[in-house]
C-alpha cells in the first residue's frame, strides 16, 4: 500500500482546511472536498501538488455527489483509508444572532442534523467498501465540547453534534469487526475559523478564562489530534469522543 489517502469534507475553509494541511505535511494524500468555496481547496493543490491533493466539489447531504466524490478519489489514488467528516452546513457562532428556545424552529434543527448525521452517513456509506479493504481504516468526525458545556446555547448546532457522537459510537460498535476505528474529535470554540469569525472578543476572553490552560483552542490544535487518529499509531483507539479545548471541560 502506498501513501495513506484521506478524504476531508469541508476542506476549503477553516478547520477542514487546517486538517487537510496538517495531513499533507505528514505525508498523506488528501481528497479536499468543498461545497461552495473552491479557492481554499485549490490553494492546497497549489502548495502540495496534484500528485498529493485532489480538490472535489460535493455536498455531504447529497448521496449522489458523495458517490461521485468516492469514485474520483479511487480513480486518482486507488484507495481511501481515512474519512474525516468536518463539513459544517450554514451555521455561524454568533451569540447575538442565535435564536433562543422561544423562537427557534424545528427546521433549524433539521438543517444541522442533515449536515452532522446525514453527512456522516453519506460519507461512510459511499466509502465503506474502501475502508474495509484498508489496513488503516479510520472514520473521524468533528464534534464540539458544547455537548459537555454549553457556554453559549447554540441549540441546533450542539444538538446535531450530540446526535453525531451517538452515530459514531454505534458505527464503532458495528464496524470494529472490519478493522475500522471510529472516533470523534470535539473542540472548544476555535480562534479563528470562518464560522467563529463573528464571535465577539468578549466571548473568546470568557472562554479562555474558563480553561485550565487559560488559552483559546486553535484549529491547529484540533488538526494535529485528527492527524494522530488517522495514523497507524492510533490503532487501539475507537468509539471515543476526544475533547481538545485547552482544559475547559474535564472527561
Amino acid at each position: 500500500m502506498g501513501n495513506l489517502v484521506a478524504i476531508v469534507t469541508g476542506a476549503s475553509r477553516g478547520l477542514g482546511h487546517e486538517i487537510a494541511h496538517v495531513l499533507l505535511e505528514n505525508g498523506y494524500c488528501v481528497v479536499a472536498d468543498y461545497y461552495q468555496t473552491p479557492s481554499g481547496a485549490q490553494t492546497l493543490v497549489d502548495e502540495f501538488g496534484e500528485d498529493k491533493v485532489l480538490a472535489v466539489q460535493a455536498d455531504v447531504r447529497d448521496e449522489e455527489q458523495m458517490t461521485a466524490l468516492n469514485k474520483a478519489a479511487v480513480a486518482k489514488f486507488g484507495q481511501v483509508d481515512i474519512i474525516i467528516h468536518n463539513a459544517l452546513i450554514n451555521f455561524k457562532f454568533d451569540p447575538t444572532a442565535q435564536l433562543d428556545l422561544a423562537h427557534i424552529g424545528w427546521k433549524n434543527y433539521l438543517s444541522q442534523f442533515e449536515g452532522s448525521v446525514k453527512g456522516a452517513l453519506n460519507l461512510l456509506q459511499t466509502n465503506l467498501a474502501n475502508l474495509k479493504a484498508s489496513d488503516n481504516a479510520r472514520f473521524i468526525a468533528i464534534g464540539t465540547n458544547l455537548f459537555q458545556s454549553p457556554v453559549v446555547p447554540y441549540h441546533e448546532y450542539t444538538t446535531g453534534k450530540a446526535a453525531l457522537v451517538g452515530f459514531m459510537r454505534n458505527a464503532a460498535a458495528e464496524l470494529g469487526k472490519d478493522g475500522i476505528a471510529c472516533n470523534v474529535v470535539s473542540g472548544g470554540l476555535l480562534k479563528t475559523t470562518d464560522a467563529s469569525a463573528v464571535t465577539t472578543p468578549e466571548v473568546f476572553d470568557l472562554i479562555a478564562q474558563t480553561t485550565a490552560l487559560k488559552r483559546v483552542t486553535t484549529p491547529r490544535d484540533l488538526a494535529e489530534l485528527v492527524c494522530f487518529l488517522a495514523s497507524p499509531a492510533s490503532k487501539g483507539i475507537s468509539g471515543q469522543n476526544i475533547v481538545v479545548d485547552s482544559g475547559q471541560t474535564f472527561n
